[in-house]
C-alpha cells in the first residue's frame, strides 16, 4: 500500500492515446508521430505525451493550460479514473496502474480525494452530511465522523452553516463544502480540477488564500488545474504548462515568469503583475561584503513591489537582501525596473 509518510507522485514517460486500438500506435507516438497524424490517418486522439513530473509531497503542483491541452486528462491518471496507455504513476512509490481493482479502492478512498470544478455536492444531504460522505464510505464511525467533519466545516469558514443545503449556499461556500469534504478524509493527496475556476473573481481569491492558509498547517500533495496564469502563480510551488498534450515548461513561478520557454508561454506571461509575482531572490546580485550605504534592507522572498517601495526612500537606490538578520545579496533600483518591465528572454 502507499507510504503515509511519503505521498509524492512520480509520473514517468505517461502517454495516453484515446481510441479503439490505442496499444497499436504507442509506438508510433513515442518514434515522433504527431498529434494531427495520428487523428487524421488513424482516428486516434493524443491525449498525453511523454508527460514527466516529479512532486515532492507537501508540495502544491500547478498543471496549468488551455482547454483542451490534456491537464484533466492527466490529473485523472493520478487516481487512474483513466488508464494510461504507457508509463507510470508512483504515489508514494506504489505503482497504480499495477494495483488490482481492491487495492486501487482502498487507495482511492484513503490516499486521494478530489475537489471538482462543478463542486458536485448531494442536493439531499446537508452540509454536514455532505462534508462526512468520504468518512461514511470509509465505515468511519458515526461519532468520529461527525466530529471530524465539524472540525473541517469550521476550519473552511462555514461554522453555523453545518444544516444548510447546498442551494442555499452561494457558489464560494459550495466549494468550501467540496474543500471540507476531501480533507476529512485525510487523504495525503488532494487534487483539484479546475476547483475555483467556477467562481467569480473575488471570492476565487477568496478561497486560493483559504488553501494557501491551510496548507501551511496540512501540507499535504496537491495537484491543481486551472487555466488561469494568476492563479497558477499564486499556488504552485512548482507549475506544469501543458499543450495539445505535451509539457511545454515545468518549474517556478520565477522560472516561469523570468524564462518563459517559449511565444506560447511568453503569451501567457505577458499580461502578469510582474511586481507581484517576482521576488527579490531571482533578481539580486550577490552579496560578497561590499558595504551597501541605505542602512535601508529586503527579507529574502520579498516582491518586487516591496522592493519598489524600499529603493523609493534608499539614498543610493540600493538594498541588501537579508535572510534572517545576515546579508545574501543586494538589488539596485535599475534591476528591479529592468525586471518589472520585463524584456524577452527566450530565442
Amino acid at each position: 500500500m502507499v507510504d503515509q509518510e511519503f505521498a509524492g507522485i512520480q509520473i514517468r514517460n505517461l502517454y495516453k492515446i484515446f481510441g479503439a486500438q490505442a496499444s497499436d500506435y504507442i509506438e508510433a507516438v513515442q518514434n515522433g508521430l504527431t498529434k494531427a497524424e495520428l487523428n487524421d490517418k488513424h482516428g486516434h486522439i493524443l491525449g498525453l505525451r511523454d508527460i514527466n513530473i516529479s512532486i515532492p509531497a507537501g508540495t502544491i503542483q500547478v498543471i496549468m493550460g488551455l482547454s483542451g491541452s490534456g491537464k484533466s486528462t492527466l490529473i485523472r491518471h493520478i487516481n487512474r479514473l483513466i488508464d494510461p496507455t504507457a508509463g507510470e504513476v508512483l504515489v508514494g512509490g506504489a505503482d497504480i496502474c499495477k494495483m488490482n481493482p481492491q487495492t486501487l479502492r482502498t487507495f482511492r478512498r484513503h490516499q486521494t480525494a478530489m475537489v471538482f470544478q462543478k463542486f458536485a455536492l448531494f442536493p439531499h444531504r446537508n452540509v454536514l452530511e455532505n462534508t462526512l460522505y468520504g468518512l461514511e464510505v470509509q465505515n468511519v464511525p458515526r461519532a468520529k465522523s461527525v466530529d471530524v467533519a465539524m472540525r473541517w466545516i469550521e476550519r473552511v469558514g462555514l461554522k453555523g452553516f453545518e444544516k444548510k443545503y447546498p442551494n442555499q449556499l452561494s457558489g464560494g461556500m459550495q466549494q468550501r463544502v467540496g474543500l471540507a469534504r476531501a480533507l476529512s478524509n485525510d487523504a495525503p493527496v488532494l487534487l483539484m480540477d479546475e476547483a475555483y475556476s467556477a467562481l467569480d473573481p473575488l471570492i476565487r481569491v477568496d478561497m486560493q488564500t483559504v488553501l494557501l492558509d491551510l496548507q501551511k498547517e496540512i501540507r499535504k500533495t496537491i495537484v491543481f488545474i486551472t487555466h488561469d496564469l494568476d492563479e497558477a502563480l499564486r499556488l504552485g510551488d512548482q507549475i506544469a504548462i501543458l499543450r495539445d498534450g505535451e509539457i511545454i515548461q515545468q518549474g517556478s513561478s520565477q522560472d516561469i515568469v523570468l524564462k518563459p520557454a517559449d511565444s506560447y508561454v511568453e503569451s501567457f506571461v505577458k499580461e502578469v503583475n510582474r511586481g507581484r509575482v517576482i521576488r527579490v531572490d531571482a533578481i539580486m546580485s550577490p552579496y560578497s561584503g561590499q558595504s551597501v550605504e541605505s542602512g535601508f534592507s529586503l527579507p529574502l522572498g520579498a516582491s518586487l513591489d516591496n522592493a519598489m517601495q524600499i529603493l523609493a526612500m534608499a539614498p543610493q537606490k540600493e538594498v541588501v537582501v537579508v535572510d534572517q538578520q545576515t546579508p545574501v545579496g543586494f538589488v539596485t533600483l535599475p534591476q528591479v525596473a529592468t525586471a518589472m518591465i520585463g524584456s524577452s528572454t527566450h530565442h
